[in-house]
């Protein structure tokens, strides 16, 4: 499986699980086990803002392209992801923002 990211300055949190050609986005099932070779299911047959296009099948790999929402102290790796290749089952890893930096308090002798 090859899926996309096309990322979008958002607050929301997506999380995927992939099994086999099934993917749970956020709790919800899709499953594209009926797409056969050189077929593509547009993005209109798809119920998700969470699908930013086609979802196709060629050479045996399942393509797709999803929605990376990215926080506002996101990283380089968000806002210019890489396609994920090879995507194994399991919980999908995206690219994380950078670290939120440390509030000091300020003290009697900061003033």
């Amino acid at each position: 499986m090859k899926i996309i990211l096309s990322p979008q300055r958002r607050d929301d949190t997506l999380e995927v699980i992939k099994s086999g050609r099934v993917l749970i986005v956020n709790g919800e099932d899709f499953d594209f086990t009926q797409i056969s070779e050189g077929s593509t299911l547009p993005q209109s047959a798809i119920s998700s803002i969470w699908f930013a296009g086609d979802v196709s099948m060629q050479d045996g790999e399942l393509t797709l392209t999803l929605l990376l929402p990215f926080p506002w102290n996101f990283s380089p790796e968000q806002a210019f992801p890489a396609d994920l290749m090879n995507v194994p089952d399991g919980p999908i890893l995206f690219p994380q923002p950078l670290p939120v930096p440390e509030v000091k308090a300020l003290t009697e002798d900061d003033r």
